[in-house]
């Protein structure tokens, strides 16, 4: 057993591939040097990154502009806001177009992260007042940005998702977190984030329960047309409830159990595994969860399929778990565990 270690946290032995799984573990082509993406292999997200990191607000706005879907639209900002210094020139491309929808989005997701960076990851016991103080401040503006942005935008469910993020950021509680993630998904009913951002509210650190939970998740999961991208809530369900669980003597066993074992085959056949996927802008996260997953429920051939796809690269989810600081380091340990050559 090689030991891995879990950073702050705040989505039968061998089982073989299933059919249908697109993944061929017959031959094993050379293992490819495991990597950070910020970009994560997309091209679109790649330009956009670097126009924020250039401070270039018509470069951003002419790149979202391109977008139509707006799941991916959605992606593109919570990724491209984790630049710092974002909230240092957004004030001015806001001010300059008031009326803009886009503008007020970006910057109130900003608000949103940057107010999540100053309370850090860390349970509420290990923040301190000032931190709590700055984060409910920042929470404040963005609620008034995406609020005008969905005003400016009604079809849009993208405001919504970033404010079910300051929803629990302020406490707003249960009904009105449920309200905003109904307001995304109506607009957008496979909308991955705003998925995500519900199961969060509904996990056991947050006021829910386990049982809620798994049920959100499967039920969103086998609700949704075969090929969804939202089969990936099954196993960031179980990834958190076997986090909440001690370590080494009851959280081994569960993640093997027959239950979870069975959940997460069926979740990956109905995903990523499925024909109908395709290639959507969440996949390599996709990808990286399950093979997680798959290693902690003892099953080697499926987490080896799934690391061959990630083309070695690695997001921060769900690796952020195991090590905070280096989520490349786990992601090494559990391909080696899984037994990829």
């Amino acid at each position: 057993m090689v030991a891995v270690r879990r950073g702050p946290v705040d989505g039968t032995i061998g089982g073989g591939t299933r059919s249908g799984s697109g993944l061929s573990l017959k031959r094993w082509a050379p293992r490819p040097v495991a990597r950070m993406s910020p970009a994560m292999g997309n091209p679109r997200l790649a330009r956009l990154l670097a126009a924020a990191k250039a401070a270039d607000w018509p470069a951003m706005r002419d790149e979202l502009s391109a977008v139509s879907d707006d799941g991916e639209r959605g992606w593109l900002i919570a990724n491209a806001t984790e630049v710092a210094g974002y909230e240092q020139w957004m004030p001015k491309a806001v001010a300059d177009e008031p009326e803009s929808g886009l503008a007020l989005l970006v910057a109130g997701a900003r608000q949103v992260v940057w107010a999540w960076e100053a309370r850090t990851g860390l349970r509420a016991k290990h923040v301190s007042r000032e931190q709590f103080q700055i984060f409910h401040e920042r929470l404040g503006v963005a609620e008034d940005l995406l609020y005008r942005a969905a005003e400016l935008e009604p079809g849009w469910a993208s405001p919504w998702y970033f404010l079910q993020m300051s929803a629990r950021g302020l406490q707003l509680g249960q009904d009105i977190s449920r309200l905003r993630f109904e307001a995304a998904t109506r607009r957008f009913p496979e909308h991955l984030g705003a998925h995500q951002q519900q199961l969060q509210q509904v996990c056991a650190k947050w006021g829910g329960s386990h049982d809620e939970m798994h049920a959100f998740a499967r039920a969103s999961a086998l609700n949704a047309p075969e090929g969804s991208a939202l089969g990936v809530l099954v196993a960031v369900a179980h990834l958190e409830h076997w986090l909440d669980l001690d370590h080494g003597a009851t959280d081994s066993p569960y993640m093997r159990s027959g239950r979870v074992v069975a959940e997460l085959h069926e979740a990956a056949d109905r995903s990523y595994r499925h024909a109908a996927y395709g290639e959507p802008v969440s996949r390599l996260g996709t990808l990286n969860t399950f093979a997680l997953a798959f290693v902690l429920a003892g099953e080697k051939k499926a987490a080896a399929a799934a690391f061959t796809a990630t083309g070695g690269l690695v997001t921060e989810f769900p690796w952020q778990y195991l090590d905070g600081d280096v989520p490349v380091s786990p992601y090494r340990t559990m391909r080696f565990r899984a037994g990829r050559p």
